[in-house]
């Protein structure tokens, strides 16, 4: 028979896991969301030289509390190309499903696993996103990628350790925004990580900025 005592501490786990699953899908009664802003950053087209975007279905996992809208990319001058992609919706989804487990998951070899990167804004400000580079091998050649991402909710791109975590009770902001870019990964032998051309540098700095500029209208 179990002594009535021990059903203290179980009560307490309990409730506590109901409390965290509440924070995080924010069944507590979080402020209302932006929908207008929200709207406008999925509209959101980068402006480039002649980059030219073209909206694609997106392949980003996403659940009934998140959207994502993904665009590719083309300038014909520099000869280059890449793809955005916009994920919106609350923490505790978009959170979660970060390139380092889902490329991998799709067939992907990781080259060099996530490490954090500070990104330069023109407004002189600076934020933090990660960066990884994958590899996949297609019958006629290797696809090889450089994928940067990282949140925001407030104006300032972010890279936490562990952002479940750190997102999950962030009531204060009801909706989460995160922004992947994928750039093709220069050929390159050796463990050492290329460096991406001159046009692929302005193009990620472009999107960095215009999206939280986006934020402020």
């Amino acid at each position: 028979m179990i002594r009535p005592l021990i059903y203290v501490p179980v009560l307490a786990l309990v409730v506590c896991g109901a409390l965290v699953h509440g924070a995080v899908t924010q069944r507590w009664g979080a402020r209302a969301a932006d929908a207008e802003q929200t709207v406008r950053l999925h509209a959101l087209e980068v402006r480039l030289g002649d980059w030219t975007p073209t909206e694609v279905p997106t392949e980003m996992p996403v659940n009934e509390r998140s959207t994502a809208t993904s665009r590719r990319y083309e300038s014909a001058a520099a000869r280059r190309s890449a793809m955005v992609s916009f994920i919106s919706g609350i923490p505790g989804s978009v959170a979660t499903h970060t390139p380092d487990v889902c490329y991998p998951g799709s067939g992907y070899k990781t080259l060099r696993g996530p490490k954090k990167e500070q990104v330069a804004l023109p407004d002189g400000r600076t934020g933090t996103v990660y960066v990884a580079d994958f590899e996949k091998k297609t019958q006629t050649k290797f696809d090889r990628v450089r994928v940067r991402w990282a949140w925001t909710a407030d104006g300032t791109w972010v890279a936490p350790d562990n952002p479940r975590w750190q997102f999950a009770g962030q009531l204060r902001a009801p909706t989460l925004y995160k922004v992947y870019i994928a750039t093709p990964l220069p050929d390159a032998d050796g463990d050492t990580a290329p460096e991406d051309d001159a046009a692929t540098k302005a193009f990620v700095g472009a999107t960095w900025a215009q999206y939280l500029a986006a934020m402020s209208q």
